[in-house]
């Protein structure tokens, strides 16, 4: 099983997460976040990290957020890993809890 990275990311960005991955299966894209679904070890360490709330094993991802699966797996093989922590975009605090950011992901 993998983690997966859902909506909430989106414009908050937030990188708490890439600090605790042992096996660094996170990517980065402009303004969103994804896990390598084949890289990830079900460690479970990055959901706890996740000040957003936007991180969910496989099996719990919220039924409307089902797209984020495939997505992760799309575009981490697209967007260059990231290892270390990085200051979270300036406006990131006013996403947050924003619902249905899909339209604003930049790919």
């Amino acid at each position: 099983m993998t983690f997966v990275v859902t909506d909430n990311c989106i414009k908050c960005k937030y990188t708490d997460c890439i600090e605790v991955c042992p096996v660094d299966c996170f990517h980065q894209g402009p303004n969103f976040l994804v896990i390598n679904p084949e890289g990830c070890i079900d460690c479970t360490l990055c959901e706890p990290e996740c000040p957003a709330n936007a991180i969910f094993a496989e099996d719990d991802v919220p039924d409307d957020q089902q797209v984020f699966t495939a997505l992760n797996a799309e575009l981490s093989l697209k967007w260059p890993v990231i290892t270390e922590k990085q200051d979270p975009p300036e406006d990131a605090a006013e996403w947050d809890g924003v619902e249905n950011k899909i339209d604003y992901l930049e790919q």
